[in-house]
């Protein structure tokens, strides 16, 4: 061997025992927070440490020139960095003078599968029978009354069924549980239960209430024509319409009682216009009507049948929800964005058109008042709005809009609120989520924590999870924003203080807060992380979304279907083609799973033409 190639191989083993050494001496540094993981996670502890020390060099070089020499180039090293480390070392010393090592490692290529299978069957359940990769479901709230929709879920493939606690109530959540609990033990399945809470709720605030009002449309074609009536329910409050119905009014059913189908019910409408409804069929708790023309009916709506021996021959329209009207926000328009939750209203102008009031709407958060600051970006409903923060004070912020649609982008209530660069802190859990958690720790197995962002955040749910003496139940915490993003290393760390924990990645804020063109970066990077800690990884958002809603998938969502076989579970959102998402969604993780185990490609043998007739087609053309 000459001395240029003994050089060569001393500096590869040289950068590789100085990466190893580094790694111990900050698993050393950790070694109180390791001290604090659960027993199950202290080997996953200590190779996340080592993982992140091999990342914070840039090792590219490296990697090369270990590739050149046929060996391993450190790439698929995350559950297991000092046994690859190790590994790749004792091969340079069989090819150079040095002696090969057999140092302890916090986790053995062996153990990298085990340690990962035990952590995801103890979190979400055993296996499916052909597939490793599991499939959650979000539950809708009309289940609370379907057994058979919960039914068909869990036939399909459904392993996990999540319940979203922004949603419905206890009530809603008691009856979708039971539903799960009745469908497992009909089909003898295993299903897990999540349950999300809430979390700090950083949202806009409500609008000015409007006129209590219902517009009805029949249906028209591209010229105006009107193809189909408009399908109507009259009906006491809470009655429950029957299918295909466009809309209902809230009328008396005493009076609804004296009809009969064939009436003609007379009304005028606000702007004057004389319409009727056409009675197709009598209900025992209503009547469904025919609406051949546009419509403004308000609260006190006055309706009459001529021309027959009835008791009553009038009646009222009940009271009718109000309507909200959107703000209409342009490119360089402005918005106050308000601590007091004063209802949003348009901007207003003088009659030479200038604005002499911005619009207005509140924000949900308080804190974000004190912990934002000018030139910070800001982003709303799933960034179809952004703006930048202009001016800040304990009671508003002053926003530039620098991009909307060019027609106007609508802003309602309730619609999200990103601020990708802001440290948002937000002490303890709130009063819903402590409720909430009662609920959980009685009929969940998993609890999924939102807004998460900092180390803080996740003491606060397991503390208040010791107070209730729920050491079974698995936490699971949703990455969804960019400080959260920033801050995963120390929040694995945190959540592994419990036994089972789960990571799930929240791709539609996290889109928005981390911009479009980085979601795939980061991604991958959550689920590097969570390799390395043998936590399950939850590949969540817009999962099928156009089949699940509307019968037929994407191409682009086929792929991401395929691609999110890495995780340990994929979830699906509701919709009504939910099922046949889930049975679309399985075949896809049976057939990826033979191609990829995580960033691993299997090289299974090809479906192409068979190798004898390719040998055939050469000696023929030979």
């Amino acid at each position: 061997m000459s001395t240029k190639q003994e050089k060569h191989y001393q500096d590869l083993i040289s950068q590789l025992e100085q990466l190893h050494e580094e790694a111990i001496a900050l698993e050393k540094k950790f070694a109180p927070a390791i001290a604090k993981v659960a027993p199950e996670f202290k080997k996953s502890a200590k190779n996340l440490l080592h993982y992140l020390t091999l990342r914070h060099h840039d090792i590219r070089v490296l990697q090369e020139k270990l590739s050149q020499m046929g060996l391993s180039s450190l790439g698929r090293a995350e559950g297991h960095v000092l046994a690859s480390l190790q590994a790749v070392r004792n091969q340079l010393c069989h090819l150079s003078a040095c002696e090969p090592t057999s140092k302890h490692v916090a986790v053995s290529f062996s153990e990298n599968h085990k340690l990962l299978s035990e952590h995801t069957e103890a979190l979400l359940g055993p296996r499916p029978e052909k597939r490793s990769t599991r499939i959650m479901v979000t539950i809708p709230g009309e289940a609370d009354d379907n057994y058979e929709l919960i039914l068909r879920l869990l036939k399909a493939g459904m392993n996990c069924a999540r319940i979203n606690c922004a949603h419905d109530t206890e009530r809603t959540w008691l009856k979708m549980v039971q539903h799960i609990n009745e469908a497992k033990k009909e089909t003898h399945l295993k299903c897990k239960i999540l349950m999300d809470l809430m979390g700090p709720k950083l949202r806009t605030g409500p609008l000015k209430e409007g006129p209590k009002l219902a517009v009805l449309h029949p249906v028209q074609n591209d010229i105006g024509q009107i193809t189909e009536a408009a399908k109507i329910w009259l009906a006491p409050p809470g009655a429950t319409p029957p299918k295909n119905i466009d809309a209902a009014l809230p009328v008396s059913l005493e009076w609804l009682a004296q009809l009969q189908e064939g009436d003609k019910i007379r009304f005028t409408d606000t702007r004057g216009r004389k319409r009727f409804f056409s009675v197709i069929r009598k209900e025992p708790n209503g009547l469904v009507t025919n609406l051949f023309k546009t419509s403004y009916i308000t609260t006190g709506t006055e309706l009459r049948v001529k021309n027959k021996a009835i008791a009553q021959q009038v009646a009222q329209v009940g009271e009718l929800p109000p309507i909200y009207s959107p703000i209409i926000l342009k490119k360089d328009s402005f918005l106050l964005l308000t601590k007091k939750q004063i209802p949003g209203e348009p901007a207003q102008f003088n009659a030479q058109g200038h604005v002499v009031q911005p619009a207005h709407i509140p924000c949900t958060l308080p804190e974000v008042f004190t912990q934002v600051k000018p030139g910070q970006p800001i982003l709303f409903n799933d960034g179809k709005i952004e703006g930048e923060i202009k001016d800040v004070n304990p009671d508003q912020l002053l926003i530039k809009i620098t991009y909307a649609s060019q027609t106007g982008s609508k802003l309602r209530a309730d619609q999200g609120i990103n601020l990708p660069e802001s440290k948002i802190h937000v002490q303890g859990l709130t009063d819903k989520d402590k409720h909430d958690l009662k609920f959980i720790v009685k009929h969940a197995d998993i609890v999924n924590q939102s807004f998460v962002n900092q180390v803080e955040n996740v003491d606060a749910l397991l503390q208040e999870m010791h107070r209730l003496k729920a050491q079974k139940l698995g936490v699971m915490l949703k990455i969804e924003t960019q400080e959260g993003f920033r801050n995963l290393p120390r929040l694995l760390l945190a959540t592994m203080k419990a036994y089972p924990a789960g990571i799930m990645i929240a791709r539609g804020d996290l889109a928005v807060e981390s911009g479009w063109q980085r979601l795939a970066e980061v991604q991958e990077e959550i689920l590097w992380l969570c390799e390395a800690s043998h936590i399950p990884v939850v590949w969540a958002t817009q999962v099928l979304e156009t089949l699940a809603k509307k019968g037929r998938p994407s191409r682009a969502e086929i792929t991401d279907a395929a691609m999110a076989q890495r995780a340990d579970c994929v979830m699906l959102n509701k919709g009504p083609h939910v099922v046949q998402a889930i049975e679309f969604l399985h075949d896809i993780l049976v057939r990826m799973q033979e191609h990829q185990n995580k960033k691993t490609s299997m090289l299974r043998s090809l479906h192409i033409s068979d190798l004898e007739e390719l040998k055939a087609d050469h000696k023929t053309n030979l």
